[in-house]
């Protein structure tokens, strides 16, 4: 059988049913997926997903003060009375390792309720495109999941999609059945990166990918609100071997470390 591997511009353009049997990735570069990893990588034990502040501070009531991190945005920012915003840069080992992260972001949190159906939820950035692809290069059914902005389609989620779409097609042995969309969002991965770059010839430096992060809609809300240096934690490609996955029964992620890549 054909493998199928379906993208999704926005969490509103499937029925959570259809996403029975696949392997959903729910990405929201800018910024929730990428700070989640960061997050990951530096030692928290696990990130908790909310989709409303109250929820969030539900959540971390549960657990002694020092062993939960609250953070979360709204409009960008850091959430009044949270310890951190969702900048991937403040989430460093002396403030999460060993502790339970509860997060609540605009975007990224919606995009991973829609996934409740799924047979797995994985979380993508380019930080872990790597070892995403190595990942799901077993898998039959897949549907990368962009989270957008404000129900809008940012650049950003679509260029990390067209990335996973050419990449697991270059890898494959059997070519996958791509949607409309998959095969728009390769496209556009490839028209924004010098062709010897697009293919993996060569390494992409983090500035050149910084400056498409930058033209994106949520590029922009981020430039806007003085946080461009978020774009370039961002476009670190392939820099951690985690592929976060979210427990659909607790709604916890866990890192879940990816071998096999060089």
């Amino acid at each position: 059988m054909q493998p199928k591997l379906n993208v999704f511009e926005l969490p509103t353009q499937f029925e959570p049913e259809e996403l029975s049997g696949t392997t959903a990735v729910v990405i929201d570069v800018l910024r929730a997926t990428t700070t989640i990893l960061y997050a990951l990588d530096a030692g928290a034990a696990e990130v908790i997903p909310c989709l409303e502040i109250d929820d969030a501070l539900a959540a971390a009531a549960g657990y002694p003060r020092a062993q939960v991190v609250l953070g979360g945005e709204r409009g960008g920012l850091r959430i009044e009375g949270f310890d951190l915003g969702n900048s991937p840069l403040e989430y460093d080992a002396p403030a999460v390792a060993g502790k339970t992260v509860v997060m609540t972001t605009t975007n990224g949190t919606r995009a991973m309720t829609r996934c409740h159906a799924a047979e797995e939820v994985l979380l993508g950035a380019f930080v872990n495109a790597a070892a995403l692809t190595s990942r799901l290069m077993s898998r039959q059914r897949i549907a990368l999941i962009c989270a957008g902005s404000n129900d809008e389609v940012t650049r950003d989620d679509v260029l990390l999609a067209g990335l996973l779409v050419d990449r697991l097609q270059r890898g494959s042995r059997n070519a996958y059945r791509l949607n409309g969309q998959a095969i728009d969002a390769r496209q556009c991965w490839i028209d924004a990166i010098p062709p010897s770059m697009a293919s993996g010839g060569e390494k992409i430096p983090p500035g050149l990918l910084a400056d498409q992060l930058r033209k994106s809609l949520a590029g922009q809300k981020l430039v806007a609100i003085g946080m461009e240096d978020d774009l370039y934690a961002a476009a670190q490609l392939d820099r951690f071997l985690l592929v976060p996955e979210l427990d659909l029964a607790t709604m916890r992620i866990r890192p879940n470390a990816s071998a096999g890549i060089g």
